[in-house]
């Protein structure tokens, strides 16, 4: 059942604890967190039957917490939903001094809000504070060592609490790895390489099909992409919303949401085909999936805007918009499709109005026992180049390498990785260094 797990002063975490199947094989809890930042945790627990395999049902109590500022946890708010909308649409790429404009007011109003609609936990939802938490969590869950199965955003949060806590670390995975050395600019391209990377596999896989409606060649299917997004910066197509067309920033996160997961290849065919013909429906459906957004107009939770305030608490740098035309040659080389997107994505933190307490700057989790760290060659959000990285970052890291597509290894149709995952929380049978799946 949901519980309440109380903080010092004013704070509860939402948790949700999915009790182990077997009771009489149980191990103990395995805290997990699907990334974001943002994602509540405790919908992550709740559909541990799709996420997690049967040998880690069966031994452990599932154990999902809404992070401090997300989900049901004191939720940070910065815009109505009406507002969220419109900030989601504004043009991430903009070619003109008035479009500029808009996204910097955009981004002000954002955090103006973040601050008015709030309470004073927005300058308290660092990546720190949030691992500081989970030993509270720890602790209350009767656990000596903390096991813990972190996705994406959840590898940061891992390695920073094994960082602050390395005595109490137990059996950790780290799955779809962020390279927690990098600086802001230095995420930013790995990611437009890495949405780059996802989106030829895809493209490549597509235009050997008869149907596939970008083609037949790699770099014809790319350039027509690459035309139907930039074509909706000038002509927003019609979705059937007379108030909600298809713009650009809405074709960006309709055509990314998909390579997260292989399996939703089939569906990004089906809505470019659509898109191609002049219907944006199919790909404003997969925006707003990515933004949680529900179709009566309000949002599931708010990780669109978690993602921004936790980001930008743990590293507030950005550039201003005038020095973006400088890292677009660094961008567009990194990713011919996406490019200008991120490179303009550099300014998404001016205007933040809070600062953190408390930030960790440097993560070797020395003293804690091996942490598993898993990375997947076509991974798009977290490129598998920061795997390799933070597992060797990690003075006890151990890395496990997925040749694959989509976002995360575990659990995605490699039984070698699954084995080795499942080998290590259930026995302690620590993966061979340098596991190639």
């Amino acid at each position: 059942g949901v519980q309440t797990c109380a903080l010092p002063i004013f704070l509860k975490l939402n948790l949700l604890r999915i009790p182990a199947a077997d009771p009489s094989q149980r191990i103990g809890s395995l805290v997990v967190n699907p990334g974001g930042p943002g994602a509540p945790g405790t919908q992550y627990a709740a559909q541990a039957d799709q996420v997690f395999r049967k040998p880690l049902l069966q031994h452990f109590d599932i154990v999902g917490f809404d992070p401090r500022g997300t989900g049901d946890s004191d939720p940070i708010d910065c815009l109505t939903p009406r507002q969220l909308d419109a900030f989601l649409a504004t043009d991430p790429d903009p070619d003109t001094p008035a479009e500029s404009a808009e996204l910097t007011d955009g981004l002000a109003a954002f955090y103006r809000g973040c601050v008015q609609r709030s309470d004073s936990l927005i300058g308290h939802v660092t990546t720190v504070e949030t691992a500081r938490d989970m030993d509270v969590l720890r602790a209350a869950l009767g656990e000596t060592r903390l096991t813990y199965f972190g996705a994406s955003y959840g590898t940061k949060l891992g390695a920073t609490y094994a960082d602050l806590f390395p005595k109490n670390v137990g059996r950790f995975v780290l799955d779809g790895a962020v390279d927690v050395s990098l600086d802001f600019r230095q995420l930013a391209l790995g990611q437009a390489r890495g949405f780059e990377t996802a989106l030829r596999a895809y493209v490549a896989d597509c235009v050997q099909s008869a149907s596939c409606p970008l083609g037949d060649d790699v770099e014809g299917g790319l350039a027509k992409i690459t035309d139907l997004v930039e074509s909706t910066d000038a002509k927003p197509l019609p979705t059937g919303q007379s108030d909600r067309p298809l713009t650009e920033a809405l074709a960006f996160y309709g055509l990314i949401t998909p390579l997260y997961n292989r399996d939703y290849w089939p569906v990004l065919t089906q809505s470019l085909a659509l898109a191609l013909r002049g219907n944006g429906a199919a790909l404003l459906q997969l925006a707003d999936i990515y933004a949680s957004r529900n179709a009566d107009g309000t949002y599931a939770d708010n990780s669109a805007q978690a993602i921004y305030a936790i980001n930008c608490l743990d590293d507030p740098a950005s550039i201003a918009p005038s020095q973006v035309a400088a890292q677009i040659p660094a961008f567009e080389k990194a990713s011919p499709t996406f490019g200008r997107v991120f490179a303009w994505g550099l300014v998404g933190c001016r205007g933040i109005q809070v600062k953190a307490t408390e930030t960790d700057d440097s993560i070797t989790a020395a003293g804690a026992p091996p942490i598993v760290v898993v990375g997947t060659t076509r991974d798009p959000a977290t490129p598998y180049a920061w795997a390799v990285s933070l597992a060797k970052q990690l003075k006890s890291g151990v890395l496990v390498s997925r040749d694959g597509d989509g976002h995360t290894g575990y659990n995605a149709g490699n039984t070698c990785v699954d084995e080795a995952v499942e080998g290590y929380l259930v026995d302690g049978t620590v993966p061979k260094g340098g596991l190639s799946c």
